[in-house]
């Protein structure tokens, strides 16, 4: 198909004869009529969806000999080099995989890239590939404001909405941005993609932002090539979707149509940036050659209706134009194209030969960097003075001993006085407080740019922190309860975890993610409340995972994870359990030893708990319990009525699930030469199977032992009882342990 498709350029392009001039695209000549297009611009762009299509066709030729490893191109879609000509370069990008012809053109806007080789780069999968290594091909360049994206479908649109709501979000709250002041942010998608859930939600969160009067400078830029891989999309179904919604201006051009493409783009790009509102830019476009290499699209779609397409192709459109209106030759046509072709090819067999990665340390660089980096970051001193002023009176650390729940909010009170980029959201995080009250107060103290309420939707929330950390902010985002994340969990799987991998860490997402999870909580319950599945978040590579249990822990927690994110763009993730809540009492009621003070914000070591660090209870010799969460608790109770038994039990509180203190764990478990693991998640994927090959892998041959909640989900009511961990579990598992 390639081949025919080529072929049938050059066949068309011979016959053509050139014309006499008429306006569109008009030369640079007072005399003549305003032209949205100069000639020169035209030629620009005509160089840029040539560059494009040539790149297609070496894909599949570096494919055929073995060198390439992606071939889903951008023909057909060549047009988009309009939007990027109607753009400035400092305009945010985020772009979908057939946006080639966006990125040559913005390439032309900025001197010191060879886009081409870029381009050719990635798809060698060559160490020299300039943003992201030799590890995926994007398109993506950090000079040229172009955030590069994997494939995942339509998961960069929330992060787009988060990128244009920071924009305006970053000067209201006086924190420098990498983006203008009047700066907008692009977005491209295809029409398959539009009906993605991830798009509908964010498209919804633009449109519910603008409506509010929020500014979200966005253009949203779906390209309709009519086809989802074989998937066909209704006819008029775009228009009809986004056409007539509110609050979402609607703009429509064809792609094969350079000059008329182009002013719409223009026209679409100048009203975002003079309204401060998203805006819809439906460009028709047809899909050539296919979805990828691999597609035989003969399999379903008629030979006829392949080949009719043939002439809206956007680069022979733009030909003939050129040639009919006088501004090129025929002969000019094919030189400038098959010089393309040779410049091309000629860079294809020089990367070719280049070195991809080579070791697992090369791979993994990046995200060994950023875990190095964020083991070793550590809260910034804050003015005492600036502090006190924006705190208020008392101070956290003369309150007297504090409950989790208001350990945690005066930890956040503490982030938002020491970092001015910081911002806490979610549903119901500012007027309420949260469900539980953990953020009572704190959009009274920080106001309300920086702490607010979002809509319901976790998708959203999760990629306005993505926008937002891009942008040169540290987002504290809120999912109101552990089992919603699994809603949203791509955000973090797709997006957030990624973006440093294939990036080379040039760009980062720091964010705090809290969440409200574990079992346990009385009075209000089931599954939706009370989700103890945390298997999602363990396995994804260079997120960090913490699940204070104490008090004291929380504070100096939420402190590493802020400090981590700000200095190496930790994703963190911050598990708190909402059965400890307002706990107060640990072995009886009224003895208040689940209360602690507030760690001292001078002394480092009480405000700084290092990333992957465990805390051990007791020094007992006969038994380690290695747990977290609310097994913490737990344990603590059952060592005490292990000591009845002269069983001397240490506790290990391991506060990091991702990365876990495999070293602290493995020490603690020597000391006594007997390991129990309590592990209030599940049996099949929980945190336990992890703990239990740590200690294996390193060598220990002690007896050891797991107990767990049972592989369930979690009823209503006393019947959690009944699949959730128990202490008397827990203790019969002990006892039968040391009896060994």
């Amino acid at each position: 198909m390639a081949e025919q498709i080529d072929d049938y350029f050059t066949s068309v392009v011979s016959g053509l004869v050139p014309g006499e001039s008429r306006p569109g695209v008009g030369p640079e000549d007072p005399v003549q009529p305003p032209s949205p297009l100069s000639v020169q611009g035209a030629l620009d762009l005509f160089d840029a969806q040539v560059g494009s299509r040539h790149l297609d066709l070496a894909a599949r030729w570096l494919r055929s000999r073995g060198k390439g490893f992606y071939t889903i191109g951008s023909s057909g879609h060549e047009g988009n080099a309009v939007v990027a000509a109607a753009l400035r370069p400092t305009d945010p990008a985020l772009l979908h995989y057939r946006s080639g012809g966006f990125f040559l053109a913005r390439a032309q806007q900025v001197d010191g890239s060879d886009p081409l080789r870029d381009v050719l780069l990635g798809l060698v999968a060559a160490t020299e590939e300039p943003i992201s290594g030799g590890r995926h091909k994007v398109f993506g360049r950090h000079d040229l404001n172009i955030i590069p994206q994997t494939s995942t479908i339509a998961s960069h649109l929330p992060r787009a909405v988060g990128v244009a709501f920071s924009i305006a979000r970053s000067e209201k709250v006086h924190v420098p941005s990498p983006w203008p002041a009047d700066a907008v942010a692009v977005c491209s998608f295809g029409d398959a993609s539009a009906n993605h859930s991830t798009a509908v939600g964010a498209i919804n969160t633009a449109v519910h932002a603008a409506y509010q009067g929020l500014p979200l400078p966005l253009l949203l830029v779906c390209e309709d090539n009519g086809i989802g891989i074989s998937t066909r999309t209704p006819k008029g179904w775009i228009a009809a979707n986004f056409g007539d919604r509110a609050g979402l201006e609607y703009f429509e051009a064809d792609g094969s149509d350079l000059p008329a493409a182009y002013a719409t783009a223009r026209d679409a790009a100048d009203w975002v940036r003079r309204h401060r509102k998203p805006a819809f830019l439906h460009l028709r476009t047809v899909r050539l050659m296919g979805h990828a290499g691999s597609d035989v699209e003969a399999a379903y779609r008629a030979s006829a209706e392949i080949t009719a397409d043939f002439d809206r192709d956007p680069v022979l459109c733009t030909a003939k134009l050129l040639i009919e209106r006088g501004r090129l030759s025929p002969t000019d046509i094919l030189d400038r194209y098959e010089n393309k072709r040779a410049e091309v090819l000629e860079l294809a067999e020089q990367v070719g030969e280049l070195p991809q990665l080579d070791s697992p340390a090369a791979v993994m660089k990046p995200l060994t960097d950023s875990a190095e980096q964020a083991a070793a970051a550590a809260p910034e001193r804050v003015d005492p003075d600036r502090r006190a002023q924006f705190v208020g009176s008392p101070l956290p650390e003369e309150e007297g001993p504090l409950t989790v729940a208001l350990a945690i909010n005066r930890a956040l009170l503490d982030v938002l006085a020491r970092y001015p980029e910081s911002l806490v959201f979610g549903e119901d995080v500012a007027r309420k407080g949260g469900v539980y009250g953990v953020t009572r107060g704190l959009m009274k103290k920080a106001g309300s740019a920086r702490v607010f309420d979002t809509l319901l939707d976790e998708q959203a929330i999760l990629g306005l922190a993505l926008g937002a950390g891009v942008s040169g902010l540290l987002p504290i985002p809120e999912i109101q309860y552990l089992a919603y994340l699994h809603n949203a969990a791509d955000q973090i799987r797709g997006e957030g975890a990624t973006l440093q991998f294939f990036s080379d860490r040039q760009y980062r997402n720091p964010m705090v993610v809290r969440v409200a999870g574990y079992g346990y909580q009385k009075g209000f319950g089931g599954h939706f409340h009370n989700d103890n599945a945390v298997a999602a978040l363990r396995d994804i590579p260079g997120i960090v995972v913490a699940s204070p249990a104490r008090p004291d822990d929380a504070p100096a927690m939420m402190h590493t994870c802020a400090a981590a994110a700000r200095t190496a763009g930790a994703l963190c993730v911050y598990l708190e359990p909402i059965a400890l809540y307002h706990t107060r009492d640990l072995y009886e009621d009224g003895d208040e030893q689940w209360l602690a003070p507030y760690p001292d914000p001078v002394k480092r070591t009480e405000n700084h708990v290092p990333i992957g660090s465990a805390r051990t209870y007791g020094d007992g010799t006969d038994l380690t319990i290695v747990t977290f969460g609310n097994g913490v608790r737990m344990s603590l109770r059952v060592a005490r009525r292990l000591e009845r038994a002269n069983i001397a039990a240490r506790v290990v509180d391991m506060r990091w699930l991702a990365p876990l203190p495999v070293h602290d764990i493995v020490r603690e478990a020597n000391a006594t030469g007997r390991v129990l693991v309590v592990d209030e998640t599940r049996k099949s994927g929980g945190v336990s199977e992890g703990v239990v090959a740590a200690l294996i892998d390193d060598g220990f041959t002690g007896p050891l032992a797991r107990v767990t909640s049972d592989d369930s989900f979690i009823p209503l009511g006393d019947a959690a009882l009944e699949v959730l961990l128990s202490e008397e579990t827990i203790e019969a598992a002990a006892v039968k342990l040391v009896s060994r």
